[in-house]
């Protein structure tokens, strides 16, 4: 005999024996979540969809970097359009209401995009690397075709990686009688203790620390271009404007350290979920998993308001949008440059 469950619950699955409970929390406090969540995703889509078309309408943006750039920012504009709307209604509700297939490919974009992400923002480091370590070399290693060639592969490899791992359920592999036992209505991504050591190693771990060793080279060099900047003060004018093309370098790495900063503050709690959980016996509340994936989502938000603060090109770019300037005959020649 089944008891009654108190008012304030429900089962997502009225019938089902299995059903996971719906907790209800009252219209004002639903509307405040649903508030949040679509700000976050209308800020993620509007964001990255203005990155996407400054780098595609300007033509002075047109560079490796924000090749990858644009990559990113399209990957950033899925987590909004395809990731953040069916999580919006499991968080607020406690349910996932859309079966067992779509589950399992909302759960494979969760891996897909993070670590596609990631792979993005390795590149990044790679060419921002070799543009300040290595600028005599720069133009002829990193073309338009090979930045191209990088966001073909971090894509082709991302996607191997993340739909092979999920539809041939290594994942979950030696998780039987633990996810029998899981409620219906629940969609998590759920990993073993070994593929969840390997996936936070090999997709977060070990690519964060290449890119902040690079990146620490980055900041070293960066620093002493501005140190000999200031021993040409009263040099030529064509050395001055090297100087400022070196600080403006210096400047852009900056800005991709933050970039890479805010992406490990985002995400790595939910690849330590990745360890922990499994070795607890997925003992972490199912609230606190939803702080953790909103939390990782909402770094694809961060991206474009880090690009509008910190690069004036890409701030002039927006004001153009904003604007609508953009529709003049001659905006995509424009000068987007601020010195």
């Amino acid at each position: 005999m089944t008891h009654p469950l108190p008012p304030d619950l429900l089962d997502c699955f009225p019938g089902s024996n299995a059903s996971c409970v719906m907790i209800r929390k009252g219209f004002w406090t639903d509307f405040a979540l649903y508030l949040v969540f679509v700000s976050g995703m209308l800020v993620t889509i509007l964001g990255n969809f203005f990155v996407i078309v400054s780098i595609c309408h300007f033509k002075q943006l047109h560079s490796p970097t924000n090749v990858l750039i644009l990559s990113l920012a399209l990957v950033d504009l899925l987590v909004g359009v395809i990731v953040m709307p069916f999580s919006a209604t499991r968080t607020v509700h406690g349910c996932w209401f859309y079966g067992d297939m779509f589950c399992h490919i909302h759960t494979s974009f969760e891996v897909f995009l993070p670590t596609l992400s990631i792979f993005h923002l390795i590149c990044i480091a790679v060419d921002r690397h070799q543009a300040i370590c290595n600028p005599l070399h720069y133009s002829r290693k990193i073309t338009m075709s090979v930045a191209m060639i990088m966001v073909c592969a971090c894509w082709a490899l991302a996607a191997v990686y993340a739909y092979g791992v999920i539809y041939s359920k290594a994942n979950v592999a030696g998780l039987e009688d633990i996810t029998e036992s899981f409620c219906l209505g629940g969609c998590f991504v759920y990993f073993n203790p070994l593929w969840g050591m390997l996936s936070s190693a090999l997709c977060f771990f070990f690519p964060c620390t290449v890119m902040v060793c690079l990146y620490t080279q980055i900041f070293i060099v960066a620093k002493q271009h501005v140190r000999k900047i200031g021993d040409m003060n009263n040099s030529s004018n064509d050395r001055g404007r090297g100087g400022l093309v070196k600080q403006s370098e210096g400047k852009a790495a900056k800005t991709l350290g933050i970039v890479l900063g805010v992406f490990i503050f985002c995400w790595m709690p939910f690849f330590m979920q990745f360890i922990i959980d499994p070795l607890t016996g997925f003992r972490i509340n199912s609230f606190l998993l939803e702080v953790l994936y909103w939390l990782s989502y909402f770094n694809s938000a961060c991206n474009p308001i880090i690009y509008a603060l910190f690069y004036p090109s890409f701030k002039k770019c927006f004001h153009c949008i904003f604007t609508l300037k953009i529709f003049t005959s001659n905006s995509s020649t424009m000068n987007i440059s601020v010195k």
